[in-house]
């Protein structure tokens, strides 16, 4: 059984156990961003299937492994409140950091200023993909701090999983930028995962100090990815014209997480 093999690896420390997830995920993010070496010119067609795939994934993880837990914890109050805090955090940093979704083309969307030169759209999209990565981390240190282990795995694998498409998204938008595909590409990728590994260890300690906030940190981090979901993935998987294939597979994404969910849970 998965719970019992991660636990003679890692260990009962709710923290420990959050490093683990945020390392995880992390490499998933990796693998992701190094199939650019591989698969070295993967299609718009099939960049939008994978992220539609990722969007739903953590559309299902939203609810079932963070807000409906959630509820159950502390009431719908505190969840709706962390729910609406994420959404602005998130709201924010979308006004903070300027709109550079090159997550497939190396473009910017038509709303964007055209920035030049080509390093400083790297370096925005750069930060932007952190702040979105952000919920992410937090949500499995906060699943692994509440002590229900198996819902912690099922939410460490899907946001992994996700994670896979979405690093190689990154990586090919720093190819079209220009970059190097086996350093500044990968590179780029990678580090749109570490931010998760911090972020993970926090989630957890923090519920593990102080118990009450559990249910505020799972609404906060489910209305953080639901945010990058909406905002994000959905408009750029919808805007060139593949919009079924990337609906698709936001239906598998949704029924690999059921399935997760139920199995691990």
């Amino acid at each position: 059984m998965l719970a019992d093999l991660f636990v003679r690896l890692v260990g009962t420390n709710p923290v420990v156990q959050g490093l683990a997830g945020g390392i995880v995920i992390a490499l998933m993010n990796l693998l992701g961003a190094s199939l650019v070496v591989v698969w070295t010119d993967p299609t718009e067609r099939a960049l939008d299937t994978a992220l539609g795939f990722a969007a739903g994934i953590m559309l299902a993880a939203s609810f079932t492994s963070l807000i409906l837990p959630g509820i159950e914890a502390g009431g719908v109050i505190p969840v709706l409140v962390g729910f609406a805090l994420g959404v602005v955090l998130l709201d924010r940093a979308d006004v903070w950091v300027p709109h550079v979704h090159v997550l497939v083309t190396g473009r910017t969307r038509p709303d964007s200023p055209d920035p030049h030169p080509r390093a400083a759209s790297v370096v925005l999209f750069i930060v932007a993909i952190t702040l979105h990565n952000m919920p992410e981390g937090l949500a499995v240190g906060v699943s692994f701090g509440s002590g229900n282990l198996g819902n912690a795995l099922a939410l460490m694998l899907a946001i992994g999983i996700q994670n896979i498409p979405e690093g190689l998204a990154v990586s090919v938008a720093a190819i079209n930028a220009g970059f190097d595909r086996t350093f500044y590409a990968t590179l780029t990728g990678v580090r749109s995962g570490l931010v998760e590994i911090p972020l993970a260890v926090f989630g957890a300690y923090a519920v593990q100090v102080a118990g009450p906030v559990l249910p505020y940190a799972m609404g906060f981090a489910a209305g953080g990815m639901l945010f990058v979901i909406s905002d994000e993935i959905v408009p750029e998987t919808h805007s060139r014209g593949h919009e079924r294939v990337a609906t698709l597979g936001t239906m598998l994404g949704v029924v690999v997480m059921l399935y997760l969910d139920v199995t691990l849970g």
